[in-house]
């Protein structure tokens, strides 16, 4: 961009924040493919009350506050708040982006996690301080705090982890809570797989922690819906920066519809928890796969070059001979690993086959 000039001789590229000119943009693409075990997905599209969809005046904005969407969430939640403990986003990158706008860095969380965390606070010239995962993918604890007792700080903490898939300890976590001198997010995108409660119940206790929620991994992934639950003084802080109108009448009207029912959300849950337990026997016994330890709805596994075989090569080869697409994992440090989203039974069936002949 920095060779288009305007009509009096400017460079456009001059005019671009020199934080955003290194930011490297978040890409996701979408590729034909007969199962998408790359994103993870719900393989199980959740029930959307259609008639309450036709009702939608589409003239009209959309409800600002989203009453009766939070009404259901509160409602759906195992733990007991109101309505005023929620704020609406269109989707957890959102709230992320909205939390570090209103909230003083650094921002600080570990390594590898969901990017976004560090993306949006690039994009917004907030400091990020990356600490690295011990070897077992555990945090490193002492480290965390050492940073986040320092002053003013944002820690984010996925658990389960994206992309490693393990639960955090609970205790590390409210450990960091009670030394950090600033907020620390725990984000739930993964919670409903892993049988672990929710950190909702602890906030109380605990007012600088912050729980982040999301609808797109129990089958509501078009509907780009989040949702941030905090004390009602970091909410009302958080509202201050939200884009007005932010989650569109047709998410919230399918949502709310979706939440006041939930033994269907379930059930599905339920499947893809039995058949992460299938599919992960299944990569134990394959020469040359180690997966590890998941409480997601994913698979993260590594492959043995012994085999003559690596990562990117092998999902590549996946794709070919079967058109399953899988994610290839680079981690700080340069290793390099396989992220496998648990499908379907017949999905999982394909992948399964799939990996057999590449191994071979």
């Amino acid at each position: 961009m920095s060779s288009v000039k305007t009509t009096n001789g400017l460079k456009l590229g001059g005019l671009v924040r020199p934080n955003i000119r290194r930011l490297v943009p978040y890409t996701a693409e979408e590729i034909p493919c007969t199962a998408k075990l790359d994103a993870n997905e719900s393989p199980y599209p959740a029930a959307i009350d259609y008639q309450a969809m036709l009702e939608v005046q589409p003239n009209r904005y959309p409800d600002p506050q989203a009453r009766a969407l939070k009404e259901a969430l509160a409602g759906f939640l195992d733990e007991k708040i109101g309505t005023d403990w929620i704020l609406h986003g269109n989707g957890s990158d959102e709230l992320i982006f909205n939390l570090i706008c209103a909230f003083k860095g650094p921002v600080i969380s570990p390594t590898p996690t969901f990017s976004m965390y560090g993306k949006i606070a690039q994009a917004l010239n907030e400091k990020t301080l990356e600490i690295p995962l011990k070897k077992n993918f555990a945090l490193d604890t002492p480290a965390i705090i050492k940073e986040a007792a320092k002053g003013p700080c944002m820690v984010f903490l996925s658990t389960p982890n994206n992309p490693t898939g393990n639960s955090f300890s609970q205790a590390d976590i409210l450990k960091i809570a009670a030394k950090s001198r600033g907020l620390v997010v725990v984000d739930e995108a993964y919670q409903a797989f892993s049988g672990q409660k929710s950190f909702i119940r602890q906030i109380k206790k605990h007012p600088n922690i912050a729980v982040l929620k999301t609808l797109s991994k129990i089958g509501f992934a078009a509907l780009r819906l989040g949702f941030l639950i905090a004390v009602p003084e970091v909410i009302n802080e958080v509202d201050k920066v939200r884009l007005p109108f932010n989650v569109n009448s047709l998410s919230q009207a399918a949502a709310t519809g979706a939440l006041g029912n939930p033994a269907p959300l379930n059930r599905s849950i339920e499947k893809i928890i039995a058949e992460r337990g299938r599919l992960f026997r299944a990569l134990s016994a394959m020469q040359g796969i180690t997966p590890h330890p998941t409480s997601a709805n994913f698979i993260l596994f590594s492959v043995s070059h012994k085999k003559g075989i690596t990562a990117p090569a092998l999902c590549e080869n996946v794709y070919r001979s079967a058109g399953v697409r899988l994610r290839h994992i680079v981690v700080p440090g340069g290793q390099e690993y396989v992220r496998v989203t648990v499908g379907a039974r017949k999905e999982n069936e394909l992948f399964i086959k799939a990996m057999k002949r590449a191994l071979k």
